[in-house]
């Protein structure tokens, strides 16, 4: 009995050994993973603000004249020229007064040319001894008093003039007007009836709001100063697509927000754009300067730290902790964590285990479709837009 338990435990044993071979002999290669070294190539960060459209001139159009308005000459919301006729105001009573103030110019035109031949009659009487100094002096001192009544003639008249011509409410600006606030028929009061309002289109300004902490980094580096390119989107588009140049900086910081006012120049030719509109602004914030980028995809969520996948020259994966720069066109900026020679696992990250091998297949990080209104990837000679997500 002993002697066939031992030749069955010895059986066993050449069994299970045969079985361990034939495992390692069976053992699978290492988990293929898709590798490229890190784009590189010059960016250049953009800060974001939300603020809103606003009309470079804007204009309240009220009459100069009173009386009944008796006709309007647009189309509520329009396009119209400087100068274009808008509104008309009775013009009866001031032609009425006009005509009344040219009466009284040709009497006192009149009364000048009497007086002019009464003080040549006198001068000749004078000089004949036939007429006294004072009646002299007297003819000169009425001469000299219808002079004034003609020049005082004169300016009613042309006074009454300007009284007609506003009875005509023309555009001051070009722009697009409002609709009418006033109905023919209604009276209307010079300086005080609001009748419409005209707002410029082309260009417009974009006006936001910017941290002290951001001025003060954009005064120390240089950046940020009039003229600097901006691009905007609306709250509907995903693209930055309409660009601009930064207008103004206001001289003060708000103290009761710690902000400053910002004025930025956005072109209009077609009028798309309205005053009032909100969008993001993208304004350049710093100088070029040399980046590498890897897919958005590449990078791995690790307790707070962010980490890529770097294959050794043995197939070894490790686990690299990065810090992360701006996302464009599904690239992410590495400020640090890695260098231009790193092989990093771009592809089957699942597959990828720090500490373990891994069999590296050749990739290529290319560009995907912009989805963030930033600039598409130059080459290293030309410098990225990139938008400052996280700095």
């Amino acid at each position: 009995m002993i002697y066939k338990k031992l030749i069955a435990i010895v059986t066993v044993t050449l069994v299970l050994s045969g079985c361990s071979g034939a495992s390692e002999s069976a053992a699978p290669p290492p988990p293929p993973v898709t590798v490229s070294v890190p784009m590189a190539g010059d960016v250049v960060d953009w800060d974001e603000y939300v603020g809103r459209f606003e009309a470079v001139q804007n204009v309240e159009v009220r009459p100069r004249a009173t009386g009944y308005l008796s006709a309007v000459h647009f189309r509520d919301g329009q396009m119209v020229q400087k100068g274009q006729l808008l509104f008309t105001v009775d013009a009866r009573p001031a032609q009425a007064a006009q005509a009344q103030a040219r009466a009284q110019l040709a009497q006192a035109e009149a009364a000048y040319a009497n007086a002019r031949t009464e003080l040549a009659r006198t001068q000749t009487l004078a000089a004949a001894r036939a007429a006294s100094q004072e009646e002299l002096e007297a003819r000169e001192a009425t001469l000299r008093s219808g002079a004034a009544q003609v020049a005082a003639a004169q300016a009613a008249v042309q006074a009454r003039a300007l009284d007609v011509g506003f009875t005509r409410v023309t555009a001051p600006i070009a722009g697009r007007v409002s609709y009418r606030r006033v109905d023919p028929g209604n009276s209307v009061t010079a300086d005080q009836t609001l009748l419409t309002t005209i707002v410029s289109s082309d260009p417009l300004y974009f006006t936001f709001q910017g941290s002290e902490a951001l001025l003060l980094k954009y005064q120390r580096n240089g950046t940020a100063g009039q003229g600097t390119p901006v691009r905007v989107r609306l709250a509907d588009e995903g693209d930055f697509t309409h660009p601009g140049k930064l207008d103004f900086i206001d001289n003060v910081i708000d103290a009761g927000s710690g902000t400053v006012r910002a004025r930025a120049v956005i072109a209009n030719a077609d009028g798309f754009l309205k005053p009032g509109m909100f969008g993001n602004l993208r304004l350049e914030a710093s100088k070029a300067y040399p980046a590498l980028m890897v897919p958005d995809a590449a990078i791995v969520a690790d307790a707070s730290r962010r980490v890529v996948y770097v294959v050794g020259k043995d197939g070894t994966v490790e686990a690299r902790p990065v810090q992360l720069g701006p996302l464009m066109d599904g690239l992410r900026v590495i400020r640090s964590g890695i260098t231009r020679n790193d092989r990093v696992v771009i592809g089957g990250i699942q597959r990828a285990r720090p500490g373990q091998k891994v069999t590296p297949q050749a990739g290529k990080i290319e560009r995907g479709k912009p989805d963030d209104g930033s600039a598409a990837v130059a080459p290293p000679a030309s410098p990225l837009a990139l938008p400052a997500e996280t700095r």
